[in-house]
């Protein structure tokens, strides 16, 4: 069988909204705040470098340097702005920034670290993909929870000193969070693939270890998983006009639901006449050559060549559901990165 890429491993966005506003005036209030903006426009453009880098490198391991870079920014700006005075005698704000660049450093450090390690078993099982995906999800929303709290203290801090706030959106915010829609979308059609991608494993590796049972078992909840992945993303609209990832998807399915069908107990029937034909066989060399009778030598060369027949046609069937699934898969593979490159930009 044909080993999929395993795009998404890497895909969260680092996404909090503070940074998206502006000011119309000047005052020691406004300079202050832009001190801190400052800050915080850093650690957003080297989190765009690095979901950028994520989304087009594929693995958290290769931008596995720029998250210890953004590790770092993070710390420094966190030590830079808790040294800020108070503003007229009140901290809120400049805490609430620090707590910010806390979680995010701390996110960054250990929530992402163990993604990292994640990464290396997400593909055993469909349980460990969707722990590892829950996994980044989880993380991505403490930044964004964050992000929320401290662009409340931001508006507060404004309010309380007559700032007026321009609410307008930077290119780099709607990056990230665009991104961030990209990515839950994506990974939510990428785990329908893959369970039927990982169930469709495991029948082939009962069927090489000629293990009819398991073949059986396999067959039946690729058919399952299969169907409803189907019914799943029937129900699922494109991204934006965008339906290249979901006819992808699709595709890959309907092969599996071809092939659980119509083909894969002919597959088994061949192991079970195998396993019938190499008994008659068995029995038949067994005997002494002298003792085997003129029926013993027909039925053993009409056994051979029914082996042979059926072999040749196994392997003409294998044959042909290896070029469908290659094709599929290619598909998918090509699909899923045009419409990565279609949604997220590779430009800086």
């Amino acid at each position: 069988m044909r080993n999929t890429k395993i795009f998404g491993l890497a895909f969260f966005c680092l996404l909090f909204s503070m940074g998206g506003k502006s000011v119309a005036q000047q005052s020691k209030a406004v300079l202050y705040m832009e001190k801190i903006g400052a800050e915080m426009k850093s650690i957003q453009e080297d989190s765009w470098e690095y979901t950028r880098q994520a989304a087009h490198g594929r693995s958290a391991r290769k931008v596995e340097v720029k998250r210890k870079e953004l590790i770092n920014t993070s710390k420094l700006a966190m030590g830079r702005v808790s040294k800020m005075p108070d503003f007229e005698g009140s901290t809120q704000f400049r805490d609430s920034v620090v707590s910010f660049l806390n979680i995010h450093y701390l996110v960054l450090k250990e929530d992402f670290g163990k993604i990292v390690n994640m990464e290396e078993v997400a593909e055993q099982s469909y349980d460990a993909m969707e722990a590892y995906m829950l996994a980044k999800e989880l993380a991505s929303n403490k930044l964004e929870q964050a992000g929320d709290m401290v662009e409340i203290q931001y508006q507060l801090f404004a309010d309380n000193n007559n700032i007026k706030l321009l609410d307008e959106q930077s290119k780099l915010t709607k990056k990230l969070a665009k991104s961030s829609s990209v990515y839950k979308y994506y990974n939510e059609v990428y785990l329908i693939f893959f369970k039927s991608y990982k169930q469709e494993a495991y029948y082939m590796q009962a069927l090489n270890a000629k293990d009819l049972n398991a073949m059986e078992q396999n067959k039946n909840a690729l058919k399952s998983t299969s169907e409803d992945g189907l019914a799943k993303l029937k129900a699922m609209n494109s991204y934006n006009g965008d339906g290249t990832l979901l006819s992808a998807a699709k595709n890959v399915l309907e092969f599996y639901k071809m092939e659980s069908t119509t083909k894969l107990d002919l597959l088994s029937d061949y192991i079970l006449n195998e396993e019938k034909s190499q008994k008659i066989l068995k029995t038949i060399d067994a005997k002494p050559q002298a003792s085997r009778t003129k029926e013993d030598v027909q039925k053993y060369n009409e056994t051979v060549k029914d082996l042979n027949n059926r072999a040749n046609s196994f392997n003409k069937l294998n044959q042909e559901l290896n070029i469908l699934r290659s094709k599929a898969i290619d598909l998918w593979n090509n699909q899923s990165d045009r419409f990565i490159d279609n949604q997220i930009p590779k430009s800086r």
